[in-house]
């Protein structure tokens, strides 16, 4: 961990409500003028997109049903540690983006002085700039531990975002459905593969965070396969949850958030549509705190 370089990872999985924490963050730095290297949790994955397809065909013909972009053979967990790393001691790393659609491919073909970057590859490395304030990742795999890996000891400020797990299958089935076309019962099917990767690297990463904001429902989710609509926000509280509440100025924030209160003296519960605001008016001091830490 690194006061004069800090790392921030955001882990949860795709779906779960990271954009809205990168959101917040965002937001918190363009106030305070903060530069950050941004690291985009995709762009670790270790196979792309019709490379992923093939091997996990091929792992399919061979008995292995739970092939995922969860686990370690599609992901390059040693790269993010290292990246973390060396980020803490430099303040610099290299980086490469994942291209998700045509106008990313035109962009990063722009800026890369290519032609033949299409969705679903990745860039070359590159650099990151200069003069950065900190390094901030989102996506999968922030605080991952893999035998001998361990990014999380190099991160300063990990951030969990994870429904709980039948709003988190409504979520996904409806959002595979809208965005991609895929059948409830496809969803279903990549949501049992991924599950041992889910519960073995995902799962455990959220007891490693410095602080979790995990949604709840308050309506009934209790058969997420037949769900009709996401709950919405207004549906929902979020249970924030501190790993360490000391020098929390817990007052302060339920006077800032209208309708929390504390359910344990490291938890704070938000109302779901209060979720962005929330982050910013929690995460705002401890930004504020890290930068003044780094410029000591």
């Amino acid at each position: 961990m690194s006061s004069k370089h800090p790392v921030i990872a955001i882990a949860g999985s795709s779906g779960a409500g990271t954009t809205t924490a990168k959101r917040a963050f965002e937001n918190i730095f363009r106030r305070e003028k903060i530069k950050a290297a941004v690291i985009e949790g995709d762009s670790l994955h270790s196979l792309d997109r019709m490379a992923f397809r093939a091997a996990s065909s091929e792992a399919a013909k061979n008995g292995n049903n739970t092939f995922s972009h969860f686990g370690p053979e599609a992901n390059h967990f040693d790269k993010i540690e290292q990246m973390f790393k060396q980020y803490g001691e430099t303040g610099m790393c290299e980086r490469r983006y994942y291209v998700h659609s045509e106008p990313e491919a035109t962009l990063h073909n722009k800026h890369f002085g290519l032609t033949d970057l299409t969705p679903g590859v990745f860039t070359p490395w590159e650099k990151i700039e200069e003069g950065s304030d900190l390094l901030f990742y989102e996506g999968l795999h922030g605080l991952v531990r893999d035998g001998d890996i361990d990014a999380s000891r190099y991160v300063d400020l990990g951030i969990g975002v994870v429904p709980v797990v039948n709003l988190e299958w409504i979520q996904k089935i409806h959002r595979d459905q809208a965005e991609r076309g895929y059948s409830a019962e496809a969803t279903v099917d990549t949501i049992l593969r991924r599950m041992p990767d889910y519960i073995k690297f995902l799962t455990p990463q959220f007891s490693r965070t410095h602080i979790n904001f995990q949604r709840v429902a308050t309506v009934d989710t209790s058969n997420p396969f037949i769900a009709r609509d996401i709950p919405t926000p207004d549906e929902s509280f979020v249970v924030v949850r501190f790993r360490d509440p000391k020098g929390v100025d817990f007052p302060y924030m339920l006077n800032m958030i209208p309708g929390s209160f504390m359910s344990r003296a490291n938890t704070m519960v938000v109302p779901g549509g209060k979720m962005s605001h929330s982050m910013e008016i929690i995460l705002a001091p401890v930004m504020h705190d890290m930068i003044a830490n780094k410029k000591k």
